[in-house]
């Protein structure tokens, strides 16, 4: 029985958050991408089948990349007051990561299906993830996009306006990175 173990960072990746708008007064919000910039994936080997997996998020590390929609183009400083409300929501000081850890991991056909435990703001919740594994030459390129209720982990959406303008409560994270073989 042979071991091993990959580790995947930002350097390799990317993972994102995209947001939504709703209320009366969505048209006035901006659709969020926010990058997390901090990230490692440990996952664990063997006889050359993936066995176990963990995400660990800094939350501090969001960044706000771009706002689609909105009266008004999402300007640089609006973005540094997007991320403080963000990390506010998230109460980062308090619950510093996000964590998904697998350790029911099954082969589909375009890749894995990992079944887990995600930690958002000091609650868990059991998730499966689909991650498409393809084959690029002398790399793997993984990818995975999930969907997530930010009230299921007690975190209250942001809003503005009496609630007549705020961040929809679902949210979709996007996964990519590339190991070489």
């Amino acid at each position: 029985m042979t071991e091993t173990a990959w580790t995947l960072t930002a350097a390799e990746g990317e993972l994102q958050i995209l947001t939504g708008v709703t209320g009366p007064a969505a048209k006035m919000g901006h659709r969020l991408t926010i990058a997390m910039a901090s990230w490692r994936a440990d996952v664990q080997w063997r006889d050359k089948r993936p066995v176990a997996a963990e995400l660990v998020v800094d939350v501090d590390s969001l960044q706000v990349v771009k706002g689609e929609g909105g009266v008004t183009p999402l300007t640089g400083p609006e973005k540094g007051v997007v991320r403080s409300n963000a990390l506010k929501a998230l109460d980062a000081k308090k619950y510093p990561t996000v964590t998904f850890s697998a350790d029911d991991i099954t082969t589909t056909e375009d890749g894995y299906r990992l079944a887990g435990e995600v930690e958002i703001h000091g609650t868990s919740r059991p998730k499966t993830v689909d991650l498409a594994v393809e084959d690029s030459g002398d790399v793997w390129v993984m990818s995975a996009e999930v969907r997530l209720l930010q009230t299921q982990f007690g975190v209250k959406p942001y809003s503005l306006f009496v609630g007549s303008l705020k961040v929809a409560d679902e949210v979709t994270l996007t996964f990519t990175a590339r190991h070489p073989k």
